[in-house]
């Protein structure tokens, strides 16, 4: 029977990759595979794992990691409702009015600097998505911006590598407590820097990147109604103020990620509340209603906190199937998998840089869900912190590889095999660069 788990797995996670030509949501694959698998799992009575590493029993078993996994979804719904709120009040609008330059390299380096940011304060794909709308108001040519929004992906994810809520699973890790937030930032923000900057050196000196770009009519002073807002400057003040508040309300009080970001959630609800945008704004937005949190709890992606669902579900049947170890002993099937790969590569880094290049062609939330299953070490152990630097960054070597990506794609309509031609190369000297940064790091202190 724990063959069929692991054969329901596979097809689920074939369906998830090939969503396009199957013309199929990702999340309806992820749905069921998620619930088919513990389904195999209990009418096989198969013996499951608990998180003590011992035999427990079925329901307490799948009641333990449903909760861990409602910790990621709440937090990971708190966070959108906020960007959204932000932008929803133009806040990010203070930022990218700002941008009046027409070099193309002031523009690159502007933009990737913004992205490594950014990510790190909201996430990746809320980055990506706010400087693809930039891109389309100072880059009016596509065959010149998309190597402006391929940049901005690549720096998007380095700079969520380093962040508890820079991306998915780096929020996974901290919420797991595998990873502590001042553990992250100080043992990932070089290899991170290092990871962007020398693609971004690279690029440069590239022809693509010389020159001005196609004048353009950026009609900043119909836009500037929207900066002057009251509401703008506050609520991205506010807005991103909530989302840095989130891990110093953690480490003083020991209580779970989640529980700061309501507190955050609340407070910014509370202040959009009692905003009155000006005429313009409400105009725009059909009225006072539209910069509500109602109308930003309409906007958020619900369609990828199901597949987050679904997805981490499947992988906890994975990660609790019991299977005999090599010592022995009963251990998870993720456990025995991470034991096999210790023998087949010693070398712990040489797998975990693999981990990177799999995330480029498969979803990094079930690869970090499955590492979290397969290792068993202490919190801000150095192999935490490598997993979230290779599992954030890996994915920008191929545009299918990471949220940001696919969110590029999909807005800008980005070729595949362009990306993988232009793009893919200068990610991959990036990841190699902060792997060996980290690497190195490690070694001088160890």
């Amino acid at each position: 029977m724990i063959t069929v788990v692991v054969a329901i797995f596979i097809i689920g996670y074939l369906a998830i990759v090939f969503e396009h030509p199957l013309k199929l949501d990702k999340t309806v694959p992820a749905l069921i595979m998620g619930a088919l698998c513990w389904a195999a799992v209990s009418l096989g009575h198969l013996e499951v794992v608990g998180h003590d590493h011992h035999l427990g029993e079925l329901d307490e078993v799948l009641l333990h990691h449903i909760g861990k996994v409602a910790e990621i979804l709440l937090f990971l719904i708190g966070a959108m409702t906020i960007v959204e709120l932000v932008d929803l009040h133009k806040g990010f609008a203070v930022i990218t009015n700002r941008i009046k330059t027409t070099s193309k390299l002031k523009i690159l380096w502007l933009i990737c600097i913004l992205a490594f940011f950014l990510s790190a304060t909201l996430d990746n794909l809320a980055s990506t998505i706010v400087l693809v709308s930039l891109l389309r108001r100072i880059i009016p040519l596509k065959k010149e911006r998309i190597w402006f929004v391929s940049m901005a992906v690549v720096a998007a994810n380095a700079g969520g590598a380093w962040s508890p809520i820079g991306d998915v699973t780096t929020t996974m890790l901290w919420i797991g407590e595998k990873v502590s937030t001042t553990g992250l930032i100080s043992k990932l923000v070089i290899p991170s820097v290092v990871c962007i900057l020398v693609p971004l050196l690279v690029a440069s000196t590239m022809k693509v990147f010389k020159g001005n770009i196609t004048a353009v009519d950026r009609d900043i002073d119909k836009n500037k109604s929207q900066e002057s807002a009251l509401s703008s400057r506050l609520m991205l003040l506010v807005g991103v103020g909530g989302l840095i508040f989130v891990p110093i309300f953690k480490t003083v009080t020991h209580l779970p990620p989640y529980v700061g970001m309501m507190l955050a959630l609340g407070v910014v609800w509370l202040v959009s509340e009692y905003i009155h945008p000006d005429e313009d704004f409400s105009a725009e937005h059909g009225g006072h209603h539209a910069s509500s949190a109602h109308t930003a709890l309409s906007r958020i992606e619900m369609s990828s906190i199901l597949f987050f669902l679904g997805i981490l579900v499947a992988v906890a049947a994975l990660e609790s199937v019991a299977v005999m170890g090599a010592d022995g002993h009963m251990v998870g099937l993720l456990k025995s998998v991470a034991e096999w790969l210790q023998e087949v590569i010693p070398n712990q880094n040489a797998v975990i840089i693999v981990l990177g290049f799999l995330s480029a062609l498969i979803d990094n939330v079930p690869l970090v869900a499955a590492s979290m299953g397969m290792y068993v070490s202490p919190m801000d152990s150095s192999l935490w912190h490598f997993i979230a630097y290779s599992a954030g960054t890996g994915g920008s070597m191929l545009i299918i590889g990471s949220a940001a990506g696919v969110a590029a794609m999909g807005m800008e309509k980005i070729d595949f095999i362009w990306y993988l031609k232009n793009i893919a190369w200068l990610a991959l000297i990036g990841f190699l660069a902060g792997a060996a940064v980290f690497i190195g790091i490690e070694a001088l202190m160890g």
